[in-house]
Parts: structure tokens; C-alpha cells; sequence
């Protein structure tokens, strides 16, 4: 199987050097629309030509609140473009006074704390539970390793993701009590969206680009939306970067087809054959065709 790398991000990191055959593509889902049209192009590497997918993942303008964002129809979309290896690139407090802003961490455990967001594609007519125990791709994240490292960007491997629902930013007391908590970073976004990468079988992995101590850091003004958007601007060639650097690097990775993150629902399903809903299953096989 060929890998095809899929970027869900800020609409700044499509610009790459090097990438042809582009084009937008608009794709339904039996989820509705994703947050934009996919854009997609082909990356020369080395080891020969690799397919990328794009996706603004709040829409061209950022248009979409974090809690309206279409996060099923933005995975199966993914998925249905052919895409086998999914990277989040986000924005996020951090929650630590050693991940200064500009500080990449590439994020290996969530805590979810949103509360009204769809966030399985699998519904009464059809059950399956997949594991989380360890929500991101290991393999993806050596490639990013790899790739910081080599740009000399700020980076920690490792850290665990606060996914809040937003769009306000936290409060002290919820920046306290999430410290408390051994969070690392914060963010709006991440959440449901690994879990439905792990129900689409897809590889996912992380990097959360730090713009802010939140609010807890007493030597630092509260959140502004200025002040996100100042450095942000500042990371947006460094994301570039990685994502050109990822991409080389996953040209040439043969070990894919052999991650578990592309068999998660191999034993997942539970509801007995002759009780599915035959809709139920007709509209999951848009994401989960290799089991039903």
C-alpha cells in the first residue's frame, strides 16, 4: 500500500515548495461536508511521488468554531480521498513554564473534556469500540521527531492534550485545575478528531505548536486572540517545514501497512452480523469498508 499523507490544519501550511498536480476537491460523506474542499497535490521524494490531502480544518477564512467543526465528515473525507497517515498541526496554551510559546509538542495522550461533539462514526445499529490506551501512531511521531529535529525547531516528544470545548478560553481556575492534572498543552480541537481517525483505521499523530501559557503563568498577560495570531504567524514556515520534512520522510516508510493503527477495528466490532442495521453498515462502509 502506498502512503498518503493527510494535513488537517491552518490553511498557511498547504504553500509548498515543490508540490504539483494541485488542485481542490469537494467531497460529501454520508456525514455531510467536510469544514472545506480538500486540497491535493503530489510531493516529489526520493523514494518517488507522494500524495498529499489538505483541509482547513475551520474552513478557508477560519469560518468554523471549534465546537461546529464537522470532525466525522473531516475524517471520512480523508479516508475517502485515500489518505493512510493523518497529521493534526494546531494551535494550544501550554500548560507548562518549560513549553514556552513557540514550542512544538508532538502530543502522545489526550484527556478529553469536550461535551457536544459527535464523536463516533459507529451508532445504535452497529457497535464497536476501539482502544485508545495510546491515541497516536509511534511511527508518524518518529517521523516528526525527526523532521523538528533536523529544522533545530523547539520541540518536546511526548505530552498530554487537554481538548476543552471553547470557544471561550479557560478560566484560572480551569488553567489551575488542568495543571493539576499534568496536562502539557491546551487546545479546542484535537478531540473528537483522534478518536474518529483511530475508528477510520488511520494512522494519527499530533504536533501542537504552543502560542500562550493559557492563563496561568503569573508574568503573562491573559489569552488575547493578538497575541495567538503573532505567533502563530511566526510558526507558519516552521509548519511548513515539518510538513515538507514528514513528507519525505513517509515517502520512503514501507512498515505502513504493517501499523496497528490501520487494523483498530479488527476486533472492534461487536454487534453480531445478522443485527446490523443494513443503512447503519451502508453508511459506515464509507469509513470501515475492510470490515463489513
Amino acid at each position: 500500500m502506498h502512503n498518503v499523507l493527510g494535513i488537517i490544519g491552518g490553511s498557511g501550511i498547504y504553500d509548498l515548495t515543490g508540490l504539483t498536480e494541485t488542485r481542490w476537491v469537494t467531497v460529501d460523506t454520508p456525514w455531510g461536508r467536510p469544514s472545506d474542499e480538500l486540497y491535493t497535490g503530489v510531493l516529489p521524494t526520493p523514494a518517488g511521488p507522494l500524495r498529499m490531502v489538505f483541509l482547513p480544518r475551520h474552513g478557508r477564512g477560519h469560518r468554523i468554531p471549534p465546537a461546529e467543526v464537522n470532525y466525522r465528515a473531516n475524517v471520512a473525507a480523508m479516508k475517502h480521498l485515500g489518505v493512510t497517515d493523518l497529521l493534526s498541526v494546531s494551535a494550544v496554551g501550554g500548560l507548562r513554564a518549560d513549553l514556552p510559546p513557540g514550542t512544538f509538542v508532538i502530543v502522545d495522550q489526550f484527556i478529553d473534556r469536550t461535551i457536544a461533539r459527535a464523536k463516533s462514526f459507529f451508532e445504535t445499529g452497529l457497535v464497536a469500540h476501539v482502544s485508545m490506551a495510546h491515541p497516536v501512531c509511534p511511527r508518524l511521531g518518529d517521523h516528526l521527531q525527526r523532521a523538528l529535529a533536523s529544522l533545530q525547531v523547539p520541540h518536546v516528544r511526548g505530552g498530554t492534550y487537554l481538548a476543552m470545548e471553547g470557544p471561550q478560553f479557560s478560566t484560572l481556575a480551569e488553567s489551575r485545575l488542568y495543571r493539576s492534572w499534568n496536562c502539557d498543552v491546551i487546545g479546542m480541537t484535537n478531540m473528537p478528531e483522534a478518536k474518529l481517525a483511530r475508528e477510520a483505521e488511520l494512522c494519527y499523530a499530533s504536533v501542537a505548536m504552543v502560542t500562550d501559557f493559557d492563563c496561568w503563568h503569573p508574568d503573562h498577560d491573559a489569552v488575547t486572540v493578538e497575541a495567538v495570531v503573532s505567533v502563530l504567524l511566526s510558526n507558519a514556515e516552521k509548519a511548513r517545514s515539518l510538513v515538507l520534512g514528514a513528507a519525505q520522510a513517509l515517502g520512503a516508510d514501507d512498515h505502513g501497512a504493517q501499523c496497528g493503527c490501520r487494523q483498530a477495528l479488527q476486533h472492534a466490532v461487536i454487534t453480531a452480523p445478522q443485527f446490523r442495521d443494513p443503512e447503519v453498515v451502508q453508511r459506515l462502509k464509507f469509513v470501515a469498508s475492510r470490515v463489513l
